[in-house]
């Protein structure tokens, strides 16, 4: 039953990734930060429309849930490492950003997989 409201909650993160990355963009075309906070706001609008899409323009199933969870997951490290190593000059740990890009490469193979299986909601 939970898991009929994860796809609204992983919509509503990425609302607010997607929120995120505005911010991002403005305060990097205004606040004289450095290319990392627009590659971050970048990254961030781009992936929180894709979780948006996985979530809420499709008929969910386990396996776009999994990739918008995975997408979201990757967006969070990849783009607060980024956004913080400009705003702040260190990053959230070692290998974050890494880590990050690696999860957003895995949620996209798992939007193909989406596409090829469709194993529907428990």
């Amino acid at each position: 039953m939970w898991l009929s409201s994860v796809p609204r909650i992983l919509a509503a993160l990425a609302g607010l990734i997607g929120a995120a990355g505005i911010a991002g963009a403005a305060l990097a075309a205004h606040g004289g930060y450095d290319e990392n906070l627009r590659t971050a706001s970048q990254f961030a609008l781009i992936h929180a429309a894709l979780v948006a899409a996985l979530c809420l323009a499709t008929t969910p199933t386990r396996t776009t849930i999994l990739a918008a969870g995975v997408v979201l997951a990757g967006a969070g490290l990849f783009c607060g490492d980024l956004a913080l190593r400009a705003l702040k000059g260190h990053s959230l740990f070692p290998m974050a950003a890494p880590t990050g890009g690696s999860l957003l490469i895995a949620g996209w193979l798992l939007l193909s997989l989406a596409a090829v299986i469709r194993l529907p909601p428990k």
